[in-house]
């Protein structure tokens, strides 16, 4: 009988050609049972690294979303346009209320995401569906865009401060000079300027990067031979990106524009207004700049995550 048995497989195959469906098949089996929980900081620590290379790509976009006048209408005029000004430290204008928002906004965001992600699955189960990690990512991402508001408004505020005249420039020293003179000057409420359409984008933001960088990854690991290479995290870091840019710009450029305002102005009064000046493009103002900016945003934020993570699994013993 096990001569028959044996008999049956092809004498054409050789071991090259059933290599890669069994190295394939030992991924999909292995996939599942990676279950380790990482220090909550390490999101907010990889999102801060992140803006200190993409900070330039983040001032240009809020310029453009915020464009009057005169001013340059593309990205490159108004990059050359900060340089010729400011100098090149122009385009590092509002980097420390940035690193601000970062240590709130994404701590709480990928903090909450990875813990409920961790609640939520079994022990050696299959690893999320995307129904459930959207729904978790847009909830953390909800609470994230309540934490970071101030720092997020006092962000835009010193990113626009330079393209102000003189004379309504606010001079904030950094981010937190920033937030504490609006608590003196405008009261606790100008924290939560913006709050709702930015906890909005926030979630979108979320469900749209860190459900699909989760997605794309296993799919990758999966089903291709590329396993948990750096690869594989820029591959779907990218994908992660280019939905997130397209599924949050609407509410980005109301969310700009809402913060920027020193006067309270209602969304709803907001969005009419743009509409009647601009048509349905408003929707995807700066969208260019915005992938920019959030792509690299995206990518750099997952490679430093997934850095992070090495490192740890390797100081705890994990790395195998």
């Amino acid at each position: 009988m096990q001569s028959v048995t044996m008999a049956q497989a092809n004498p054409n195959d050789s071991p090259a050609t059933t290599a890669k469906p069994k190295k394939l098949l030992a991924k999909k089996k292995d996939l599942p049972s990676e279950r380790i929980s990482y220090p909550f900081w390490f999101g907010g620590s990889a999102s801060s690294l992140a803006a200190c290379v993409t900070h330039p790509l983040d001032l240009v976009k809020v310029r453009l979303q915020l464009r009057s006048g005169d001013a340059p209408k593309n990205m490159s005029g108004t990059f050359m346009h900060i340089v010729r000004t400011q100098g090149p430290r122009g385009l590092y204008n509002g980097l420390t209320a940035s690193l601000l928002r970062q240590m709130t906004y994404s701590t709480v965001r990928f903090g909450v995401y990875e813990e409920f992600k961790n609640r939520f699955t079994a022990e050696g189960s299959a690893k999320p569906s995307l129904p459930l990690l959207i729904g978790l990512s847009t909830f953390s991402g909800f609470l994230g865009g309540i934490s970071g508001n101030a720092a997020d408004v006092t962000n835009v505020r010193m990113q626009q401060d330079a393209a102000l005249p003189p004379a309504q420039r606010r001079g904030y020293k950094n981010g937190l000079d920033g937030m504490f003179r609006m608590l003196r000057e405008e009261g606790v409420k100008s924290w939560f300027r913006g709050v709702w359409p930015n906890s909005t984008r926030a979630a979108l933001m979320n469900a749209s990067q860190l459900a699909t960088y989760d997605t794309f990854k296993a799919v990758l690991m999966m089903y291709t031979p590329l396993g948990d290479t750096i690869t594989t995290h820029f591959a779907s870091s990218l994908l992660a990106g280019f939905m997130a840019t397209t599924i949050c710009s609407p509410v980005d450029v109301i969310k700009s524009r809402v913060m920027s305002a020193s006067h309270k102005q209602g969304t709803a009064r907001l969005l009419k207004e743009i509409y009647a000046k601009e048509g349905v493009t408003w929707m995807f103002k700066g969208w260019v700049p915005a992938f920019l900016r959030l792509g690299p945003q995206t990518i750099c934020t997952f490679l430093f995550l997934e850095a992070h993570r090495k490192v740890y699994r390797r100081f705890k013993g994990l790395d195998n």
